[in-house]
């Protein structure tokens, strides 16, 4: 297609003026941006691109800060665990912990805000049996010897937590330590507001003010060596101070507990099947935050910029799939693009005018130095969000860093230049049309539901995770597939089952929120699935899916199914499972070359009852099982890390677990390591080549071929419909 522009968004410095004109001309951006560590310089103030500026709610006004120590920004620890071996044990606070990023709140009542903890017997510990010695920092317990012991308290961040990884990752050397402050206290939010309209008065040539985020960071804890000790993407952990706590009891109606937050010192993690409470706390600070938020962009707003919000730092509290994020009423979201799955958790937000995605890799040193592959880095990363686009489309694309780095690297900028053009390439080829889907919905069922749609596995150890917990590949499978895909949480099972749905995936380990845990163990969630499958509907288990040991079963589901899980309970019960007969020629199966990869999925698995074929087995047990109930179909895999040929077996597995095998094949091709997106209303598809080798594949249009394609590694090919 002819060379297009705009639909790009650079990042620039002070001393990198003339080298920005040259990639805003090259590249053809229309936007320019600074990020934390540079200085938007002002002869790039009037270029014709739009101008973004980073804006901190929370931080960058140390003297702020220092004046008002008491709405400073706060976060619940939790103590080692620590053992007795008499009848009084001493705790120190902050072992562990790094104490120039975190400082003990001594200025408010431990008695009222902390909470002593029996681990062994798991009750709380009167207040009357401890006592705070701040001149140590240690809590004093009367204790029964041999128990084990927690303390979980609050402490000021006296260090925003996203500066001290970007001051530690760049090692800078003479930046001030940035102090992070409470926008939701008194003091502080009427402050931060009438800063914001200064600011806003005192740059006219800003477009967008980019917020970073709002209010409350997640959760991003450092221990004594500056290493990072905790990090939850999702954590609420940083989110609360006394004050705002009072205000909880008042709107929940019942008292705050510390362990509502550390959660045994898991954080309510997002594998954390999360309690009652903990929604309740997440519901109100939403509610909270939302409705401040929505103040702040109107104050923009009132100075004719657009308001944006960078879907990541302090951004606890804007859930953007919760019921109350459109309310703040934002011109647009970023966030950083790692693969397809965080493409659509920004690409599928609702309540925008337009999304815009930060593409990999960031211009930081880590990634450019001596061992680095800033290229390959780039690459892959298009190659997942780039199916995942042609789905669902971001408006804008961008990168954030250091662009000296950039520039100065061999072959770099070519590369990003090939991958801008195929952005705008699409955009283009769409025509303003969505790609065709399957004519009915797949749903992704775990306890948040549309809450986190998209959301599932955003830790900080991303790579090591898809790693061990491979079957968290599905949703990066699905990421780039035809489908229509919602996602369920286990009250939408109690309360019935959507009829547009006609698959639906349960995955994860056992007892987390993916899985699902005790919600198995509910009768009404069990005999609703029971009865979607058994009139027709299709279900997918990956991992341990509907596993809670009960009643006699691992898998609750283990009739639907056809397997179940040898906890060591049955090992006396012999199982006689073979693979099927002929089973390279099953559906699921048709056009995949050689062994799968389960990653390290799941061990033990043995197929029972009468309706089952298995697929795939290692030794005596079971890798891949098919399975009829009543007039529907499930299908079950031990693991499933992402890859083109894991992508094209569940894309079968759920076609054929919906009864739609023929439809499947509307738009094909033949070579596991491509893919087609067809727009119907626009006249053409693309097909992608998702290896860095050079492949051939075979295009079919309602079972008839259309075009034979010779493709080169990574390519893009639009043909004709």
């Amino acid at each position: 297609m002819e060379k297009m522009t705009g639909r790009l968004t650079l990042p620039t410095d002070v001393d990198m003026v003339k080298e920005t004109l040259e990639m805003k001309e090259r590249l053809g951006a229309d936007a320019l941006r600074d990020c934390d560590g540079t200085t938007m310089p002002e002869e790039l103030l009037d270029t014709g691109a739009k101008v973004y500026a980073t804006y901190y709610t929370t931080r960058k006004d140390n003297e702020w800060a220092m004046k008002n120590p008491e709405e400073i920004q706060q976060e619940y620890l939790i103590s080692d665990r620590v053992t007795a071996r008499g009848t009084t044990l001493r705790i120190e606070l902050m072992k562990g912990f790094h104490t120039e990023q975190l400082k003990v709140n001594t200025l408010d009542d431990p008695k009222r805000w902390w909470e002593v903890m029996d681990r062994t017997t798991q009750q709380v510990v009167p207040v009357d049996k401890w006592f705070f010695d701040e001149t140590t920092g240690e809590v004093e317990i009367e204790t029964i010897p041999y128990h084990q012991y927690t303390v979980s308290f609050l402490a000021f961040l006296i260090w925003d937590p996203v500066h001290m990884y970007n001051f530690i990752t760049n090692d800078w050397k003479d930046a001030p330590h940035q102090l992070t402050f409470d926008v939701r206290q008194p003091k502080t939010q009427v402050y931060v507001k009438e800063k914001l309209k200064r600011w806003c008065e005192e740059n006219p040539n800003v477009d967008v003010v980019r917020f970073t985020t709002f209010f409350h960071q997640f959760t991003l804890t450092f221990d004594d060596q500056k290493r990072e000790k905790y990090v939850e993407w999702f954590g609420y952990s940083a989110s609360v101070s006394p004050y705002i706590l009072e205000q909880f009891e008042k709107w929940a109606g019942y008292p705050f507990r510390p362990e509502y937050i550390v959660d045994q010192g898991y954080h309510n993690s997002c594998f954390r099947v999360p309690s009652k409470e903990f929604r309740d706390y997440m519901e109100f600070q939403q509610i909270e935050v939302c409705k401040l938020a929505k103040e702040m962009v109107d104050i923009v707003h009132s100075y004719g910029k657009e308001a944006m919000m960078f879907l990541g730092d302090h951004w606890i509290g804007t859930e953007p799939f919760g019921k109350h994020f459109k309310e703040i009423g934002l011109d647009s979201v970023v966030g950083s693009v790692g693969d397809g799955v965080t493409m659509r958790m920004i690409s599928d937000i609702k309540g925008v005018k337009y999304t815009e995605g930060r593409l990999l890799p960031y211009f930081f040193p880590d990634v450019f130095t001596e061992g680095g592959d800033p290229i390959g880095e780039a690459q892959d990363n298009w190659m997942k969000a780039r199916r995942a686009i042609l789905r669902s489309p971001l408006d804008r694309i961008g990168y954030g860093g250091y662009i000296k780095l950039a520039i100065e690297w061999p072959g770099f900028i070519e590369e990003i230049e090939h991958v801008v053009g195929e952005f705008r390439d699409i955009i283009a080829a769409m025509d303003g049309t969505n790609s065709y889907v399957a004519p009915f919905k797949v749903a992704v069922l775990n306890c948040f539901g549309p809450l986190r749609g998209w959301m599932s596995n955003q830790v900080h150890h991303a790579i090591y995770h898809r790693e061990i917990y491979s079957y968290v590949g599905v949703l990066e499978c699905l990421s780039g597939m035809p489908l229509d895909v919602v996602f369920l949480d286990f009250d939408d099972i109690r309360n019935g089952i959507d009829p547009d749905i006609k698959v639906i995936i349960n995955s994860g380990d056992a007892y987390t929120a993916w899985s699902g845990g005790q919600n198995w163990t509910d009768e009404k969630v069990q005999t609703q699935i029971r009865r979607f499958v058994d009139n027709g509907g299709g279900f997918i288990g990956v991992g341990e899916p509907t596993a809670c040991q009960f009643g006699g079963r691992y898998f609750q589901l283990s009739d639907v199914l056809g397997v179940d899980r040898e906890m060591g309970f049955s090992l006396s019960t012999d199982k006689y499972n073979k693979l099927a007969d002929n089973y390279r020629e099953h559906f699921i199966l048709e056009d995949i070359e050689g062994a799968i990869d389960f990653g390290q999925g799941k061990s033990r698995i043995y197929a029972q009852g009468t309706g089952y074929q298995i697929l795939d087995q290692d030794g005596e047990y079971s890798r891949l099982v098919v399975n009829e109930y009543g007039k529907g179909r499930s299908v079950y895999f031990t693991g499933l890390p992402y890859s083109p040929q894991n992508c094209r077996v569940l894309l079968r597995a759920i076609f054929y677990a919906a009864h739609q095998e023929d439809e499947m094949k509307k738009y094909y091709v033949t070579n596991v390591d491509t893919e087609v997106a067809a727009f119907e209303k626009a006249g053409r598809a693309a097909v992608i080549n998702n290896s860095k080798e050079a492949k051939v594949t075979e295009l079919y249009v309602n079972g008839e071929k259309k075009y034979s394609l010779n493709m080169k590694p990574m390519e893009m090919c639009w043909v004709e419909l």
